[in-house]
């Protein structure tokens, strides 16, 4: 994102290639995000952690599971201003500290953009801690279970199931492929509403290896009989929660792999998505679900396979994740916000008024700098004729008239002498003003051809398809406008 251009322009001049969410993340260092994330994993003193959780009060808990659990998880925020997760074990938890230590420190050495990293550890007496990442948009169970506002969408349900395979397939690849009660609780979403798996799953809750908090009915079938995890366990844990992502419930395997066996799997598929998946891709991502809950450990795909599955499935892969969430991304608590700026909130309420003022106001001050070559003879036989449809056109749009705006600069444009973004700028909104939002969209796309470097005219692609009902591409494109009116300001 924060390309000098859309990708609507380069429509037509040469193909914009994004970065896809198919790009796997690079596997040794975490990949784009590292710059974000922590180095070496720290040990922590008690103190320090009692100051970031205000003495671990009751308010700063973020478990689902309350005060009561056994290992409770606290937010906190440490010296330098930056948010942690941290989980405290009950006091029987690991008698051995050195055994703790190790866990830790092999868990800390993991880093990959699709975890919630361990970053820290604390022992002191009998106390045992673990510090990681904080994730700040909560558990895949809330906005699968407990939405407010809208479902989530089908392509971020594929996009889930796809980072956590690749952070699974991470993780076996660094010796660490046991993943201890993987459930939705244990998927969290940063500051990009982006979903990661939690680290604190790659170690066991206590030294007894219990390895499963959850109700019998979705226990692995071999650790009922031996009391041990594999990787096909985790693999059926897995399978587990495409369950969920398919029926934004918890279903227990046994009743779905019936309705699997029966061919009424659309009765799994949640009601909230009629309409907005195709039978296909449903009938595969319950293909995959049922493979994954094999009884037969030997007979699960493993986690390689899984992310090879999933990785054609994948929807809208241009779309950032924090817009399929229905996520406020400015509001994130990233280092550097970006803020919502007057004219980027007037796109997004489509407040054609409000972005009218702010045109009228801004005049023509960036044009400044748009070379115009012309010939001595069109200086002297044309110019003054092509300004004078510039002035007419100003004029009528300063009085609100939108029609006779759009023809003067529409024969200034045509005369072809001079070229201006703000031209382009002022008949899109005239165009917009008079319910064409196809053509204003055009003007939007000219002036960023003119004028790449220009936000203005990202704003007005934003505020055309908001108004075309492109919701998805609107919001995109109005981020992209922030970002870059963001970069301009700091130079």
């Amino acid at each position: 994102m924060g390309s000098s251009c859309s990708k609507f322009s380069f429509c037509w001049f040469h193909s914009h290639l994004k970065p896809s969410v198919l790009e796997s993340s690079d596997q040794e260092n975490g990949g784009k995000s590292e710059i974000n994330m922590w180095g070496t994993i720290s040990e922590f003193s008690l103190e320090q952690l009692k100051g970031a959780t205000n003495g671990f009060s009751s308010e700063n808990i973020v478990s689902e599971h309350g005060e009561k659990a056994p290992n409770v998880v606290y937010k906190g925020k440490i010296e330098d201003g930056k948010w942690i997760a941290i989980k405290r074990f009950n006091k029987f938890a690991w008698p051995d500290s050195r055994q703790f230590l190790e866990e830790a420190r092999q868990v800390g050495r993991l880093r990959s953009e699709r975890l919630a990293n361990l970053i820290g550890y604390c022992y002191e007496g009998e106390e045992r801690l673990l510090v990681a990442e904080f994730m700040p948009y909560e558990t895949l169970a809330k906005h699968l279970f407990h939405w407010e506002a809208q479902p989530m969408k089908w392509a971020m349900r594929l996009r889930v199931a796809f980072y956590l395979a690749q952070a699974l397939e991470y993780c076996t690849s660094k010796g660490r492929g046991l993943y201890h009660d993987l459930n939705a609780y244990r998927v969290l979403f940063d500051q990009d509403g982006n979903p990661r798996l939690s680290c604190f799953g790659l170690m066991k809750n206590s030294r007894d290896g219990k390895s499963y908090s959850t109700n019998l009915a979705f226990t692995p079938p071999e650790y009922l009989r031996t009391g041990r995890v594999t990787q096909e366990s985790v693999v059926y844990s897995f399978g587990t929660l495409l369950l969920d992502l398919l029926s934004g419930k918890h279903i227990p395997p046994s009743h779905a792999l019936d309705l699997i066996r029966g061919k009424n799997f659309l009765m799994l598929m949640d009601s909230a998505l009629e309409g907005h998946f195709s039978k296909d891709d449903g009938t595969e991502l319950v293909r995959l679900a049922s493979r994954c809950l094999q009884y037969e450990a030997r007979e699960r795909p493993n986690a390689k396979s899984l992310v090879a599955s999933l990785m054609s499935l994948q929807k809208e892969t241009e779309v950032p994740s924090f817009i399929l969430l229905g996520l406020r991304h400015e509001t994130a608590p990233s280092a550097e916000p970006l803020s919502l700026t007057p004219f980027g909130e007037a796109c997004l309420r489509l407040d054609l008024t409000a972005i009218y003022g702010i045109l009228e106001k801004i005049g023509y001050k960036d044009d400044e700098g748009i070379a115009n070559e012309l010939s001595f003879q069109l200086w002297t036989s044309q110019m003054q004729e092509t300004l004078n449809l510039k002035k007419h056109g100003d004029t009528a749009f300063r009085a609100k008239d939108f029609v006779t705006a759009t023809e003067c600069y529409t024969q200034f444009i045509d005369g072809g002498t001079m070229v201006s973004p703000t031209v382009y700028a002022r008949r899109c909104l005239s165009y917009l003003m008079n319910e064409m939002p196809k053509e204003a969209l055009r003007d939007a796309m000219q002036a960023q051809v003119v004028s790449p470097e220009w936000p203005t005219s990202l704003y007005l692609q934003a505020a055309c398809l908001f108004s075309l009902g492109m919701e998805n591409d609107a919001q995109e494109t109005l981020y992209d406008g922030i970002n870059m009116e963001a970069k301009k300001n700091r130079k």
